[in-house]
């Protein structure tokens, strides 16, 4: 029941996907799921976020708050997913994990319109600037190498508190913060790559 209510709340932020998320943290079940990420796992996401409503939300809010909310969003599933133990685990991981890429997604794109004044990116472009955050070298084109790298990297980060979640109560507090300060960081790695320092003011382009 949480988890339905949380898919409903973060509505077309979260794109549909029949993957499920490996609970043992292994290196074969990583793998294994980071291959099926790349293949066209990260390209739903992508391509079901309204980048023009990323504009919107900026202009409005300004970057800043744009990132908190989203840091939020993260965390509210997080929270769910971790609130009644193994039970709302199993059920909420895979809509958690979805929307934790969807909302780092939503900061980078903000963040690159922000300091580029325009909100349109392709694929590609984008991609580019996730690996870079996650300190991954890629060329010119997107290879599947990189793309995989990037989803192992984001298996990793989350699978740590994995076993903290079974706990309920105390595993929608870990799942939670953890979301949160996830989205937060990934948020300073982009902003400093884009030469944006400290707080930020309001710009409509």
């Amino acid at each position: 029941m949480l988890a339905r209510k949380w898919q409903y709340i973060i509505g077309k932020h979260r794109p549909a996907t029949n993957m499920k998320l490996p609970f043992k943290r292994t290196r074969t079940d990583i793998k294994q799921y980071a291959v099926k990420l790349s293949n066209d796992g990260f390209r739903q996401i992508f391509d079901h976020i309204d980048q023009l409503n990323i504009k919107r939300g900026v202009d409005k809010m300004g970057l800043d708050k744009f990132i908190n909310q989203c840091a939020y969003l993260a965390a509210g599933s997080g929270a769910i997913s971790g609130s009644g133990g193994i039970i709302t685990m199993v059920v909420g991981m895979p809509v958690d994990f979805i929307n934790l890429i969807t909302q780092q997604f939503r900061v980078t794109m903000a963040i690159m319109y922000y300091s580029r004044g325009s909100y349109k990116i392709s694929f590609e472009e984008f991609m580019g600037l996730v690996a870079a955050s996650f300190k991954i070298e890629a060329g010119v084109a997107m290879t599947k190498t990189v793309m995989e790298s990037i989803a192992e990297k984001l298996l990793l980060a989350f699978g740590v508190r994995t076993a903290e979640r079974l706990i309920p109560v105390v595993g929608a507090v870990i799942g939670g913060t953890a979301n949160y300060l996830f989205v937060k960081r990934m948020a300073d790695s982009v902003k400093k790559s884009q030469g944006i320092t400290g707080p930020t003011e309001v710009k409509v382009y």
